[in-house]
């Protein structure tokens, strides 16, 4: 029984460890990596990151630009809609699907690959928005975070997700199931 209680607790700890690894922050940055220095100012930057998409993804770029803007960190910072899974209280960017608009939160750097990361995350929102019907928002966040962390691999940094919370959110699944 102390045998079966051990290996019962050993389980334990290992899922405890996947999950703090999974869950655990972002290394840290490198100082100005060469791609992000050749973009040179906004719209070198987006067009550089749009032809990243276009070889990443099959998600047609739109015809008509996002336009981007920033805001400041406050307690009401996004619509109540806006899909919170993986970033819980600290969000950095928001897609504005109606007004084609992307919210970028200060401070925010094009020298900062993370940065950079969540206006590419918006950018395949963009995308999205246009390419069809979803069965929820939370279903576009799955494929977003993995073209997000797929472009981070190359800076060698991993985003600071939830990636449950990602996959649970995406599955559009009602999250307070009752029997009558």
């Amino acid at each position: 029984m102390a045998l079966g209680h051990l290996a019962g607790l050993r389980l334990a700890c290992t899922l405890q460890l996947c999950l703090l690894a999974v869950l655990a922050p972002a290394a840290a940055q490198p100082a100005e990596p060469a791609a992000l220095q050749d973009a040179g100012d906004m719209p070198g930057l987006v067009g550089h990151l749009q032809d990243w998409l276009d070889d990443n993804t099959s998600l047609p770029r739109r015809e008509e630009a996002a336009a981007i803007r920033w805001m400041d960190a406050g307690p009401f910072l996004f619509p109540a809609d806006a899909v919170r899974v993986a970033h819980d209280s600290n969000p950095r960017g928001y897609y504005d699907a109606d007004r084609k608009t992307i919210w970028l939160v200060r401070p925010w750097s094009p020298r900062n690959p993370v940065d950079v990361s969540v206006l590419l995350h918006e950018l395949v929102h963009h995308r999205q928005a246009a390419a069809g019907h979803w069965y929820c928002p939370g279903a576009q966040e799955l494929p977003a975070y993995r073209l997000q962390q797929a472009w981070l691999d190359g800076f060698g940094l991993k985003a600071n997700v939830n990636w449950i919370a990602v996959v649970l959110e995406s599955g559009c699944t009602p999250r307070d199931i009752h029997p009558d």
